[in-house]
């Protein structure tokens, strides 16, 4: 069975699938290796200088000669680099891709096409994704409530892509994210009116995710009453709401009586510390990576609630694989189930 749809046209990818750019956790070696096997791979660069950001994407390039993206987060909370000047580090480095999520693309979508790169917006409504179209973008991405880490939207994945695929038609492809992790969710999100899916979890349990071990076990282990939708990890980025794992800082926050900022359990709590020797406080929104030391199962721990299905750490190239396999059986196995000859 050919899996191949407007998406894949679109970009140039061979597979309809998306690596999500899951923050510290993305690098050249993840990023590469997704590409390089067919799908869409990604980036994570927002709280990055300029020259940091360009050889993560000149490294990348290196690495394939498939397209890959970059992401920019375009809350001025996230990063003290100005965003015009981020993106032509970005751009200089050769992308094919540049995804925009937590602001408005607008104003940015013209450079990026002045770069022979596409760019795609993140949104969280039909409304949001009708406004993307109409600014330019060339690919929307629904955001489902059940996706880990920070969250754009209140609407869960099963709601929200319809409507997006009504509002924009055939326009542009519709990529839909959120509690999506193997293939009879992409097989799901496709019969939704999606042209693609969009997978962070996942990928947080592969060899080349740059994470802490700790980190990569409480994915697996987890199911998928597993996740909160909280505002808790805030530190570094007030009030973006996110999903994380639960874990015993959750846990005395909600025994207090979930009280706010500067009033919570152990609110100076020193927990864990870079390499480089940075500290990292109780309700830091830091992600874990393998150079952090500390107390790792007490930080934020960002999953979606498709945790439950990822059930084996494997490289990247091997989930791309399995994921198509999957695909592939969730479309014969519905077609058999539903029959294709059925009378009305």
């Amino acid at each position: 069975m050919t899996i191949r749809t407007s998406l894949c046209d679109t970009v140039g990818i061979e597979y309809p699938i998306v690596q999500a750019p899951i923050g510290s956790a993305t690098n050249p070696e993840l990023a590469a290796a997704v590409s390089n096997a067919g799908g869409l791979g990604h980036l994570a660069i927002t709280w990055r200088d300029r020259e940091e950001t360009a050889k993560l994407v000149r490294d990348t390039r290196e690495r394939t000669d498939d397209p890959f993206a970059v992401n920019l987060v375009l809350d001025d909370a996230t990063t003290s680099v100005d965003t015009c000047d981020h993106l032509e580090a970005i751009l200089s480095a050769g992308p094919d891709v540049v995804t925009f999520s937590f602001g408005d693309a607008a104003p940015y979508v013209d450079r990026v096409h002045e770069a022979d790169a596409l760019a795609f917006q993140t949104v969280g409504s039909a409304a949001a994704a009708r406004e993307s179209v109409d600014s330019g973008v060339d690919v929307v991405v629904t955001q489902g409530l059940e996706a880990g880490g920070h969250v754009q939207s209140e609407v869960a994945t099963t709601a929200l892509v319809p409507r997006v695929a009504d509002a924009v038609g055939d326009e542009v492809p519709v990529v839909a994210a959120g509690g999506i992790a193997d293939g009879r969710g992409i097989a799901a999100a496709l019969a939704l009116g999606a042209d693609g899916a969009w997978l962070g979890t996942r990928f947080v349990a592969t060899t080349q995710a740059h994470v802490h071990e700790t980190y990569r076990d409480r994915v697996l282990e987890s199911d998928e009453t597993d996740t909160r939708y909280t505002t808790l990890y805030e530190k570094g980025w007030p009030g973006m709401p996110h999903r994380v794992l639960e874990n015993d800082t959750l846990e005395r926050w909600e025994d207090a009586g979930r009280p706010s900022p500067g009033n919570r359990p152990g609110e100076n709590d020193v927990v864990a510390t870079t390499e480089s020797g940075t500290p990292i406080e109780r309700y830091d929104e830091a992600l874990a990576t393998p150079d952090v030391d500390g107390e790792i199962a007490e930080m934020a721990l960002y999953a979606g609630q498709s945790a439950g299905v990822v059930e084996a750490c494997r490289p990247a190239e091997d989930v791309l694989e399995a994921l198509v396999t999957e695909l592939r059986e969730a479309a014969w196995d519905l077609e058999s189930r539903i029959g294709s000859d059925s009378k009305a």
